[in-house]
């Protein structure tokens, strides 16, 4: 009886040490056991609205015009430079350092809020997108309704957010932001007006 027991007891260790053993990553993490990076901007967005609490959420579109899709972020044609522009607010200088976008905006007015996450291409300095969406933001004439804020958040080594809009849905917006996304930092916060 002590014997099996003992084999019994044995194996369990083997198996659990087996099992904690190696310091093989799962796919995607780094050596460091973080979280995986994002394969692409609409999976930024997509953390971000998973964070939401019941009832917090506001209704909303996202992607582009050709391509929207209804209470979901959705994916943005990089190459409609002009709707970048217009919609989000990414200044034209910028259009050339993305490689991806998405976006989310509210249902009513995009006004009341503007979210956009960019996947920056290699080399692009983070604080200089950062700066340079908030000139373009800042320099905007509003035609209904002003926003209050303006957030750029910086989202592991490659990602940007940005988001603009009514104070309130920015605080909840920022919060759930720096909670769901790895590597997040503020970059700019600023009122607008």
């Amino acid at each position: 009886m002590r014997k099996a027991f003992a084999l019994c007891l044995a194996a369990i260790i083997a198996l659990t040490c087996v099992g904690c053993g190696g310091s093989q990553d799962a796919p995607g993490e780094n050596q460091e056991g973080a979280k995986p990076q994002y394969a692409e901007a609409l999976d930024v967005l997509d953390a971000v609205v998973e964070a939401y609490g019941e009832g917090e959420l506001f209704a909303m579109y996202g992607g582009d015009q050709e391509n929207a899709v209804m209470d979901a972020p959705g994916k943005f044609d990089i190459s409609k430079a002009e709707e970048l522009k217009a919609t989000l607010g990414l200044p034209e200088s910028q259009v050339s350092n993305i490689e991806d976008a998405a976006s989310m905006v509210h249902m009513m007015n995009a006004n009341t809020f503007t979210g956009a996450a960019y996947r920056l291409k290699e080399g692009v300095d983070m604080d200089g997108f950062a700066d340079s969406v908030k000139s373009n933001i800042l320099a905007t004439q509003w035609v209904c309704g002003q926003p209050d804020v303006l957030i750029v958040l910086k989202a592991g080594e490659s990602y940007a957010v940005t988001a603009y809009g009514n104070a309130e849905i920015m605080e909840a917006f920022k919060n759930n932001a720096l909670s769901a996304l790895d590597g997040s930092e503020i970059l700019v916060e600023a009122p607008i007006g």
